[in-house]
């Protein structure tokens, strides 16, 4: 079973780089577990208060419980992962039952911040991709899906995407084995990473 962590800034195109990985090795072979999934539980805060918090800092996430579910599906055993509502900033009742497969792709903004975290990735990835195109994304993404307009959207950038980018997730970059530069449109660098992940399982499972 491999483990593998990819990480970059927001709008960096993992999403695309993940989509690609699970296409490129047999159906079924694949589990993705996103960060977002993770995010410490903060229902018990009024939401006028949950709208103002710093998701894009380390402190936001529950990597305790994240740890334990890898360590779990490493051991062979299905786990409940965490579902995230990013409309009400708030995790949901429901879970979703995740089993063990050969790849576990664990991807997300912060993934490569936490030490336990990296220890037990085999492969750890950084999708680079530069900041105007990542706030592009962002726009659209967060426009479309999250419900917010796009100056909410260039305010959030400027006061929290952007310091916290610098801070926690360009330093991370210097522990990737893999940095994707032109995020999830360079084709040449996802190939290469895919065919390194094909080569480290099993024959059956290629």
């Amino acid at each position: 079973m491999l483990t593998i962590g990819i990480a970059g800034g927001t709008g960096s195109g993992k999403t695309t780089v993940v989509r690609k990985i699970i296409e490129s090795l047999p159906a079924g072979e694949v589990v993705v577990m996103p960060q977002d999934s993770y995010y410490k539980d903060n229902a018990h805060i009024p939401l006028e208060e949950r709208l103002k918090m710093n998701y894009d800092e380390p402190a936001s996430i529950e990597w305790s419980l994240l740890t334990h579910h890898i360590k779990e599906l490493r051991a062979g055993r299905c786990v409940e992962m965490p579902t995230y509502d990013f409309l009400s900033c708030s995790r949901q009742n429901e879970t979703v039952r995740v089993c063990p497969k050969e790849v576990i792709v664990v991807e997300g903004i912060l993934v490569l911040t936490d030490k336990e975290l990296r220890d037990m990735l085999d492969v750890k990835v950084f999708v680079d991709a530069d900041a105007d195109e990542r706030l592009i994304r962002v726009i659209r993404r967060d426009c479309v899906e999250r419900g917010r307009t796009p100056q909410m959207v260039i305010d959030r950038y400027q006061e929290t995407l952007k310091p916290m980018h610098e801070l926690y997730i360009e330093p991370s970059k210097r522990y990737a084995d893999l940095i994707i530069p032109q995020g999830g449109a360079n084709n040449v660098a996802i190939k290469l990473l895919t065919d390194y992940i094909r080569s480290l399982l099993p024959a059956d499972a290629r």
